[in-house]
């Protein structure tokens, strides 16, 4: 997730396509997400990305600490390492509010090859 706002942020390539999104209210956002962007942004006083950050339908975090156990589990059983607790959470809440997840890490390509309820935009 954070390649991809980050990539946003600088004007990237994949800028217009989030763009669209955001135009279209296609976007949510959970705490773990603005956790892992909002400290960079206060520290380089980037108050206004932060506000528009907090307007984006915020999705309720429910874990489920067996899955993600699970999750883990597959993961490493399967070779795809270095996939961590954020990640799993993040994919979980999508999968539990049928999102798809919009993002440049491949840790969630990796864990989309293990769990197969994951759905990634843009990728099959």
């Amino acid at each position: 997730m954070i390649p991809l706002w980050i990539d946003y942020f600088k004007s990237g390539e994949n800028s217009v396509r989030l763009d669209d999104l955001l135009e279209d209210n296609q976007i949510v956002i959970n705490d773990i997400i603005l956790a892992e962007l909002e400290p960079f942004l206060i520290i380089k006083k980037q108050y206004k990305i932060i506000e528009m950050l907090h307007a984006i339908r915020l999705l309720p975090l429910q874990i489920n600490w067996a899955e993600i156990i699970q999750w883990q589990a597959n993961c490493l059983a399967a070779g795809a390492n270095g996939i961590g607790i954020p990640d799993l959470l993040i994919a979980q809440n999508a999968k539990q509010h049928g999102c798809e997840i919009y993002s440049l890490d491949k840790h969630f390509r990796l864990l989309n090859q293990v769990v197969n309820d994951i759905k990634l935009l843009g990728y099959t």
